[in-house]
């Protein structure tokens, strides 16, 4: 404690006057919780985006990342068939894939070549993103070990435990064998590997699987349970049957372009991919010099509850949750300039989301104070249980350089959706980020297939005046 008082002493009065306000109490009839600093990004994404300065870049040029099925997934040409209602076929032949699946170095984590033949490919992907956005975040891993550091990974898919059944042969089961498909085990290798003793768990909400993980995260390092959090979401699209499963449920559009709030929206593309973030609490990475590259202000979920159907969303829960992560916030709705929406590209979910945004975030706005709305997936589609780390660090990136990049595929905008009513813009160029007396302020969405909503509410970070010193590295960016 004393040569953490003798830190504290040792910065300047500007840096201790933010430590002190990271630190305050909020006032009596205030909701205001302690805001969490995001200090770490690691990603690969669709598009070759294999770190937050390439993913800046795709997003930065308004790249469409999305590619035919590649060979090594399956032979797409057996299995598309235009007709929707062809059984065992799929009608679109795309997605958003990232490269290297197969590519592993096992013995840099201290596993035996023999176990990771055995492990799904995710849980080798979230190993490497997380060791890189700890990296980015100058936390060596030998400093974590017997930490209470939480790991919160969004995951859904099993493709490699399906492929894994189809050319099942009993004798073939070893002792790797329940380890390496588990989805538990995803988190609970990652807090092995790097010795950590907070928290470790998957959490499957679906689509918004990534973003339940941060809030999570988030109550977790204001409870005191964890002083570092990893929060993360993967998803790898490795066999067919998913995507015929979406077929049959018609989300998929034919196209494989997400025209997220356009007239033509007929469903979605599947992506895949990784996404982490290293989470501390504001106070304590502005103690420890930490480079910030955002602050997460405020978080809620909640569940759609009876809807129209078991996967039909709910316009009053959206709401809801927009509403109470504002709260917690202590933010209020005309002061968010920026959304990235969950933004699929279906004829019903787009329409509802927008109504549902516009009737919170409306609210005290004036004229002269649009809110733009944008959707990732435009770029490197719906990576399912990770696209919400898609869109957050997104619009971590989008704060960081002041700019909000292009929504693609937007030609006729959405007639179910009364837009001269709404002052919503919906930005198809990079766009700077208007400024106004305040610091930027965003909101990301993420609404699960099963119901299960998330928000979160995202602030720019201190300025570099206002910050310790640190060696320049903004890893590219």
């Amino acid at each position: 404690m004393s040569d953490l008082n003798a830190r504290i002493a040792n910065l300047s009065p500007k840096k201790r006057a933010l430590l002190e306000l990271a630190r305050q109490a909020p006032a009596k009839g205030e909701t205001k919780v302690e805001p969490i600093a995001i200090v770490g990004l690691g990603c690969r994404f669709p598009g070759q985006a294999d770190s937050p300065a390439a993913y800046w870049q795709l997003l930065r040029d308004g790249v469409d990342a999305v590619s035919e099925v590649p060979a090594d997934r399956w032979d797409i040409n057996a299995y598309y068939d235009p007709n929707p209602d062809a059984p065992g076929k799929m009608y679109t032949r795309w997605g958003g894939f990232i490269r290297g699946v197969a590519q592993f170095e096992p013995q840099f984590f201290g596993i035996a070549p023999r176990e990771a033949v055995s492990m799904d490919p995710q849980q080798r992907l979230l190993l490497e993103v997380a060791w890189e956005a700890l990296e980015n975040a100058g936390l060596p891993s030998d400093r974590l070990v017997g930490t209470k550091t939480g790991v919160f990974v969004g995951m859904m898919t099993n493709d490699y435990a399906q492929l894994n059944m189809h050319g099942y042969d009993p004798t073939r089961v070893d002792v790797y064998s329940g380890s390496g498909v588990d989805a538990s085990f995803a988190a609970g290798r990652l807090s092995y590997v790097l010795g950590l003793q907070g928290p470790s768990m998957v959490i499957e909400t679906a689509c918004s699987s990534a973003l339940v993980g941060v809030h999570l995260a988030c109550q977790s390092l204001r409870l005191g349970e964890s002083d570092v959090a990893l929060a993360g979401g993967v998803n790898l699209i490795l066999s067919p049957e998913a995507t015929i499963y979406s077929c049959r449920i018609r989300s998929m559009a034919a196209d494989g372009r997400c025209k997220t709030y356009d007239a033509r929206a007929d469903g979605y593309v599947r992506g895949e991919g990784c996404g982490v973030v290293v989470l501390k609490r504001l106070a304590d990475a502005v103690r420890d010099g930490d480079r910030i590259w955002a602050i997460v202000r405020g978080s809620a979920i909640n569940h759609d509850g009876k809807s129209g159907g078991l996967t039909v969303p709910n316009a009053a829960a959206q709401q809801a949750v927009i509403r109470a992560a504002l709260r917690h916030a202590g933010v209020a709705p005309s002061a968010i300039s920026y959304v990235e929406g969950h933004g699929t590209g279906t004829p019903l979910g787009d329409p509802i989301e927008i109504r549902a945004l516009w009737s919170v975030l409306g609210e005290g706005r004036t004229p002269d104070q649009p809110l733009l709305v944008g959707s990732a997936k435009t770029n490197v589609g719906h990576l399912e249980a990770a696209a919400g780390m898609a869109g957050l660090i997104k619009t971590v990136l989008a704060l960081h350089h002041q700019a909000i990049p292009a929504h693609l595929h937007l030609q006729t905008r959405n007639p179910y959706i009364d837009w001269e009513a709404m002052g919503i813009t919906i930005p198809t160029a990079l766009t700077p980020w208007p400024v106004g007396s305040g610091p930027l302020l965003a909101g990301v969405s993420s609404f699960g297939l099963s119901g299960m909503n998330a928000h979160i509410v995202l602030g720019q970070a201190p300025a570099p005046a206002d910050m310790p010193d640190r060696p320049a590295d903004n890893g590219g960016l």
